[in-house]
């Protein structure tokens, strides 16, 4: 049987962006079948959604009541990928900051690990039109990550990934505690302590250029005591 692959892509006022991105990963690789998670967007993404997914039996859809969050978002898309069988789940961004040209690549590196992860600064710094503030944060976010967990990877942030469904399987996503970007960290962690191979593989990360950025305080904040927890919770076994 062939194998398949599904690309969770989480929205909340995508409109602009939708149309344009699903054909574009579609495209990429005919194992490929895309899973839109919409929060109830008030610009009509959801409804967009709908009208793709029944123009064409690869796109598929959930609808949630509101904007809760891009971590309880992808859990809603692990849970729905598990349930539909799916060999490998794909993270990404639906706003073309990850480029859907990288696909193929973790269709291939997932043959050899249970989690690939498309890294901003495994190669040098490939980011494009971030301004030098938010670039300085996050390399410092990924510094810290990486210094507080041990977590051996350079972009422990970046939501642009490929999971073999045994790591979800293996994880109690009823503990799972983060929901913004530290949510990126937490995934990673847990499949790295549970015996996982975790590789990385480069990619070019382009700033949005429609719609607004999801990142605030309160997702920075979330971040910088979530690792601390996540140490805490390996050193007493409990991951």
């Amino acid at each position: 049987m062939a194998e398949r692959a599904l690309v969770v892509v989480p929205t909340y006022n995508e409109s602009a962006n939708l149309p344009l991105i699903i054909p574009q990963i579609l495209e990429q690789d005919r194992r490929l079948q895309v899973l839109v998670v919409d929060d109830n967007s008030p610009d009509g993404t959801g409804q967009l959604a709908d009208e793709m997914a029944a123009a064409d039996p690869r796109v598929h859809v959930i609808h949630r009541p509101g904007k809760e969050g891009l971590g309880k978002a992808y859990i809603a898309g692990f849970r729905w990928a598990l349930d539909q069988g799916y060999d490998f789940v794909l993270e990404m961004d639906a706003d073309f900051s990850h480029d859907p040209k990288f696909l193929g690549q973790f269709l291939t590196a997932i043959q050899h690990a249970d989690l690939v992860i498309g890294s901003r600064y495994h190669s040098g710094v490939n980011v494009i039109n971030w301004p030098i503030s938010r670039l300085l944060l996050s390399i410092g976010a990924n510094q810290y990550a990486r210094w507080i967990t041990g977590l051996p990877i350079t972009d422990s942030t970046g939501g642009f990934k490929c999971f073999r469904r045994v790591v979800l399987e293996s994880i109690d996503f009823g503990r799972i505690r983060s929901n913004g970007y530290s949510f990126q960290i937490e995934m990673s962690f847990r499949a790295w302590k549970k015996g996982f191979r975790l590789v990385e593989i480069p990619i070019v990360f382009t700033d949005r250029v429609e719609g607004q950025s999801k990142m605030n305080k309160r997702i920075v904040r979330e971040a910088i005591w979530m690792v601390w927890w996540l140490r805490l919770q390996s050193l007493t076994g409990r991951v």
